[in-house]
């Protein structure tokens, strides 16, 4: 799948990246509207629907392969009319129901809590893997032409759905939500980790248009606008590589704390430095941190939230999470900023996030209690019907593994 999405960056690539500071910035406006957009429709219809589809999560990823290789053909014929914009907005957000299908899916397939991050970790960097190989023989493509570009992504997408069917069929939660299982979702642990996530996403969104626009207006050699490009994979690979060692000796909460402090430390460096390649260094170091407390909060959401609301879960702290990338992202494609004054408000709001979130933990466990924990929620409801829930997630009362995982 990540494959698959690598076709279309590429294919557009040409066009975007060609244009000057001045001429892009409506673009890039346009982009930034586009990009949360899918999250208004995953959010409140699709999350659910990942929970209860007839044929579970497998279903969803069958489907979001299957649409995205249509979406392709068909843009094939309107990559260079009008009519884009309204298949790049689907493109999305099936791109956006297969990422929360995939989360969704995770509690199903490891034997323990302490596993999650470690398998969220793998998937993380299988997908940086797979993205950065295919961006070659898919780029040598696009050299080619847009559209051969995107008859390799049609390639890949028809190849993962034949590999999406091989996922169990199971339907995670047949029926709604109940309150209890609701109130398990604003559970204090959870929602201070999605604040701290969102502050990190946000700076992302900040430093990713600040670097373009930045590198753009001073004139540097493009090859350090591609380098800045290449940082976030590879800042993605280094934070997914090494969060399994980070849960190995720290909780999900500090790994959070660790994460920010990254964020705090390396944008004050760069500030101070104020080169381009300082720059690209800060941008690594940032995605190493998001990565990190992606990982985390993952984890977190995975072992917290009830099956019947996985689904909902992800697709709206998703739809937050874009919301402060994009909201972000518009601040540095306004007002161009120097270098070095970006690199330092990236700084300080790392160090702000560092501060609210211990405060904010120190609240947190004043305030726990009174307050029940996750395992007396899901202690006041049964679990039978729901494959995966919490009693399937204790040791002590854990029911024989189905067929597929023996």
């Amino acid at each position: 799948m990540t494959a698959g999405d690598v076709a279309l960056v590429v294919a557009l690539a040409n066009s975007f990246l060609s244009l000057d500071a001045h001429a892009a910035r409506g673009k890039v406006l346009l982009y930034l509207l586009i990009s949360f957009a899918p999250f208004a429709v995953v959010a409140p219809l699709i999350g659910p629907l990942v929970d209860r589809i007839a044929g579970g999560r497998r279903m969803m990823v069958i489907i979001t392969g299957a649409g995205r290789a249509v979406a392709y053909a068909l843009l094939l014929v309107a990559l260079d009319s009008i009519a884009m914009f309204p298949l790049a907005f689907v493109v999305l957000v099936l791109q956006k129901t297969y990422a929360v299908s995939k989360s969704a899916i995770v509690p199903s397939v490891v034997r323990s809590n302490q596993e999650l991050v470690e398998a969220n970790s793998k998937l993380g960097v299988l997908a940086g893997l797979s993205g950065g190989l295919a961006a070659i023989p898919l780029g040598i493509l696009a050299v080619i032409s847009s559209k051969a570009a995107l008859v390799g992504g049609i390639a890949v997408f028809v190849a993962a759905v034949i590999s999406a069917t091989r996922l169990p069929r199971d339907v995670v939660a047949a029926s709604q939500a109940d309150p209890t299982e609701r109130e398990e979702l604003r559970q204090p642990e959870l929602l201070l980790a999605a604040t701290a996530f969102a502050l990190i996403r946000g700076t992302l969104g900040f430093l990713f248009f600040h670097l373009f626009f930045w590198i753009r207006t001073e004139h540097f050699p493009t090859y350090w606008l591609g380098l800045a490009v290449a940082s976030v994979t590879i800042g993605v690979l280094v934070g997914n590589s090494i969060a399994p060692l980070l849960r190995r000796l720290l909780s999900e909460r500090l790994m959070i704390v660790v994460a920010l402090s990254i964020v705090a430390v390396s944008g004050i460096l760069a500030a101070v430095a104020h080169g381009v390649g300082a720059a690209v260094g800060l941008s690594i170091m940032v995605n190493v941190a998001s990565a990190v407390a992606r990982m985390a909060f993952e984890s977190i959401v995975q072992r917290t939230a009830p099956d019947a609301n996985q689904g909902r879960a992800f697709a709206t702290f998703e739809t937050r999470f874009q919301l402060s990338w994009a909201l972000a992202g518009v601040i540095p494609t306004l007002f161009t900023l120097p270098g070095w004054v970006g690199f330092l408000i990236v700084g300080l709001v790392g160090a702000f996030g560092v501060a609210s979130y211990l405060a904010g933990g120190a609240g947190v466990l004043r305030a726990r209690a009174g307050l029940p924990t996750v395992q007396e929620l899901r202690a006041r409801r049964p679990w039978a019907g729901r494959r995966g829930g919490s009693a399937a997630r204790s040791p002590a009362v854990r029911p024989p593994d189905p067929p597929h995982r023996q």
